[in-house]
């Protein structure tokens, strides 16, 4: 039997499935990494140890599994996306940390631009808005504060890569130095109308483009790996969030889902048309499979599972994260709590990076558990911001959302989304939808599936939540958030 071997490297852990021909999960491995916090608004990753953990977990499913490399027709990488690293093409080794997509350092060099009058042509260019959540601010800045890299970068001895870049220049030893053009567009030196480096772009940043990667379509023979004991084609590429729409069967315009991960992120197909949005969300390259590109609207909640991890983490509140659901169901309700997690600043449509987190509307009478559903919820109301911002820029109205990460598992979570959104909210039999994505796309460059129809008829539901809340109550809790996100503004 041909398997398809996913790894999804995520922002908190890396992980890699095995999947069937059938979409059907046969064995998984996880392990989390170290988060760097060197300053406050500053996140970095050890990239070795990015990389260490996706080889381990693949080690650990491939022995878990007793499958072996010559029965894995396709290797397909997923990815945070923007996050940047810089490595020496000689030896491999990374000359600083990751800056990871959270990271906010570089929020006065991007208030510089603005002041200049570079947004609107960034924006047009890429279909970003200029903000330090992409890649180009945080690579110049890597450039301008290693000693020496800016002169080893002109002279062509360093590499720059997205995650799933690093990771294929590691799978292949050196040989690819490859990324795709989901990844690419997420730069903010990529033009997602030509396809190409924009040569203005890496002049305004002061890139050298020696730094940079090739660009393929997302479904493509990149090169391939005999790591693991024989030789696997790696054969798709895409941002996790990218991925996520892909493996949700997403494939005609009009069709949208939304990743419920470390942060939450909708996208909305848009075909071969490019939608350039006037609500604060971006315009973004989707998988592509052939000559032909596509692409989808986004927006981006910095904070959105996060919020669960800072209550174990930070607040102690829980021991572990799937504990939320029942904290936050022992109240029929927040008691007038409005959390408001803006520990990163506001992503799309507020884009307000200086934000700081709140929770507001306090009294004696709050419980630990009423901050734990107001946390919950407020993965929900970000999503709704988006989802509204979304359907006032879209040609039609989305009326129904596909559901994925971690969050999903989260009955509570998406009983509120219905409501909040007045539309079904569905989860699919398979939640692992960002690693099925890079799945399908490297099933379909080695051969396993002869086309999107194949890929689309294997998604299957698993459950349907319907809103059940009046527009008037609904209307009411949006004010409340709104208020509430007017003061950490």
């Amino acid at each position: 039997m041909a398997y398809l071997l996913a790894l999804d490297q995520g922002t908190s852990s890396s992980r890699s499935i095995i999947f069937d021909p059938a979409g059907n999960i046969v064995g998984s491995a996880q392990q989390e990494f170290s988060q760097i916090f060197p300053q406050p608004g500053w996140v970095e990753h050890d990239p070795r140890e990015i990389w260490a953990s996706q080889l381990s977990t693949t080690n650990e499913v491939l022995r878990k599994t007793g499958i072996t490399a010559a029965n894995i027709a396709g290797l397909g990488i997923t990815n945070q996306r923007e996050t940047t690293i810089v490595w020496n093409r000689q030896t491999g080794a990374p000359i600083f940390n990751a800056i990871v997509w959270q990271d906010r350092r570089t929020e006065a060099y991007c208030t510089q631009l603005r002041e200049q009058g570079h947004a609107s042509a960034i924006q047009q260019k890429t279909g970003l808005i200029l903000d330090p959540y992409f890649s180009a601010t945080k690579l110049k800045w890597i450039l301008d504060h290693v000693p020496g890299a800016r002169q080893q970068a002109e002279r062509g001895e360093l590499a720059f890569g997205t995650v799933d870049t690093w990771l294929a220049w590691q799978l292949s030893a050196g040989q690819c130095h490859v990324t795709d053009v989901s990844n690419a567009s997420r730069t903010m030196l990529f033009n997602i109308h030509t396809g190409v480096w924009d040569e203005d772009l890496l002049a305004l940043f002061e890139i050298p483009s020696a730094l940079l990667p090739e660009v393929h379509p997302s479904s493509h023979r990149f090169g391939s790996t005999q790591l693991f004991g024989a030789q696997i084609p790696i054969a798709g590429i895409a941002g996790d969030q990218q991925s996520a729409l892909f493996g949700q069967a997403c494939f005609k315009p009009g069709m949208a889902k939304n990743t419920y991960g470390t942060g939450c992120f909708l996208l909305l197909n848009t075909g071969r048309k490019c939608a350039t949005s006037s609500n604060g969300l971006i315009s973004t390259r989707a998988c592509q499979i052939d000559e032909h590109a596509h692409y989808a609207l986004e927006g981006s909640v910095f904070i959105g599972g996060a919020v669960v991890q800072w209550l174990r983490d930070g607040l102690k509140a829980i021991v572990q994260s799937a504990e939320v659901e029942n904290l936050a169901a022992s109240v029929s309700d927040s008691g007038g709590v409005v959390f408001v997690p803006s520990f990163t600043g506001l992503g799309a449509p507020y884009w307000e990076p200086t934000a700081k987190g709140a929770i507001l509307g306090l009294t004696r009478g709050s419980t630990v558990a009423h901050i734990a559903r107001a946390a919950v919820e407020s993965i929900a109301f970000q999503s709704t911001v988006l989802l509204q911002a979304m359907n006032r820029d879209a040609a039609t109205p989305i009326t129904e959302l596909r559901v994925d990460g971690g969050a999903a598992s989260n009955d509570l979570l998406l009983q509120f989304q219905a409501d909040l959104l007045g539309i079904p909210v569905i989860r699919p039999k398979i939640t692992e939808t960002t690693a099925l994505g890079a799945a399908y796309l490297a099933g379909l460059a080695v051969g396993v599936y002869q086309g999107l129809e194949e890929c689309a008829q294997q998604w299957q539901e698993q459950r349907r939540f319907l809103p059940s809340m009046s527009r008037d109550q609904v209307g009411e809790l949006m004010q409340e958030w709104e208020k509430a996100v007017g003061r950490v503004r």
